[in-house]
């Protein structure tokens, strides 16, 4: 818990904890789980319908790590980025208070290193973090979203942690279930280039300042994934132009974009053929309507509107969208 990563957009992963609550749609193929709880029996998940779960801390050895990562990026001349808690949640309800001041201590002590702490609790990022009684500077906040209602709820509760001073703001779009739709409110960072309003208000989630400027930074990197196979539950498939909505409205802002995967489905193409009436190797297609994100998972008869797509599997699906790798990362000092 590790000293290299094979996640794309980290080069390492350390977890202060493991174990977790499932809270939202993205939670429901958790890949954490389905390590943690049904392959080791480490922890118990919670969830709807069944108690919060447990958590257990990680070994002492464990929290050294990051002190020996800190010094060798420090003679190297390097940031490198660290993903805090892929097997956990920083900002869970149930961690006690006390781990996490623990945790902010390490990452102060570690300024050489680039802390990504992705959550899907934005809502609870400023007060645990006012709850801990100090802000490090090597942090940047990040929060999950995979549709539009949480698009809505959490990147308004993101942007608010932006008083915070984090290094900067991102959302990790994986798994990506549904169109984003117009992201644009949340890409621009700049109030020059924002309505003036009068008064302290709300308008689209964002909150307006006393001095009738835009409390908006910008969400400064965007990350779009497909979902994965995850024992019993099955990926759900990801329409491609999801992922390009969010590619393109990032770049035509200037911001960072990274392609994690396209998950195991892919659209059928002449590479990847199909038969409708046996489907693809015993795996028939499914077909997702564009239009209203209605997704026809296992079904080899036509919708309307949709496009075929065939499960080939991770590794083959890869991580290309129009022939294009996307790696960006942003930048920090």
């Amino acid at each position: 818990m590790a000293d290299q990563t094979l996640i794309s957009w980290a080069d390492m992963t350390f977890n202060p904890w493991v174990g977790c609550t499932r809270v939202s749609p993205a939670c429901d193929g958790c890949y954490a789980a389905h390590l943690m709880e049904t392959r080791m029996g480490r922890v118990k998940w919670g969830g709807p319908g069944v108690s919060s779960g447990t958590r257990e801390r990680t070994s002492a050895a464990n929290w050294r790590k990051p002190i020996a990562w800190n010094k060798k990026a420090a003679a190297d001349g390097r940031r490198p980025f660290v993903f805090c808690s892929s097997l956990a949640d920083v900002f869970d309800n149930e961690v006690p208070a006390d781990w996490r001041f623990d945790l902010f201590t390490l990452i102060e002590a570690t300024p050489n290193l680039v802390w990504l702490l992705l959550t899907k609790r934005p809502q609870n990022i400023v007060k645990m973090v006012k709850a801990v009684g100090f802000m490090p500077k090597n942090i940047a906040f990040g929060t999950t979203i995979e549709d539009r209602e949480r698009a809505t709820k959490n990147l308004a509760s993101l942007v608010v942690a932006a008083g915070l001073r984090p290094l900067f703001l991102f959302a990790s779009c994986e798994p990506l279930l549904g169109d984003l739709g117009d992201l644009s409110p949340w890409m621009t960072g700049d109030p020059h280039t924002q309505r003036r309003l009068e008064g302290e208000r709300f308008e689209r989630g964002i909150k307006i300042g006393a001095d009738g400027w835009a409390k908006l930074p910008a969400v400064g990197w965007w990350i779009t994934g497909g979902e994965t196979d995850q024992g019993s539950h099955k990926a759900r498939p990801t329409h491609p132009d999801w992922f390009r909505n969010i590619r393109d409205q990032a770049l035509a802002h200037g911001l960072a974009y990274h392609h994690k995967q396209n998950g195991e489905w892919i659209a059928a193409t002449e590479e990847h053929e199909y038969d409708t009436s046996r489907g693809n190797a015993g795996k028939p297609p499914a077909f997702i309507v564009a239009t209203d994100g209605t997704v026809h998972c296992f079904d080899n008869k036509h919708a309307v509107g949709g496009i075929p797509m065939i499960k080939i599997g991770k590794k083959l699906s890869g991580r290309e969208l129009d022939g294009v790798t996307h790696d960006a990362l942003p930048e920090v000092a």
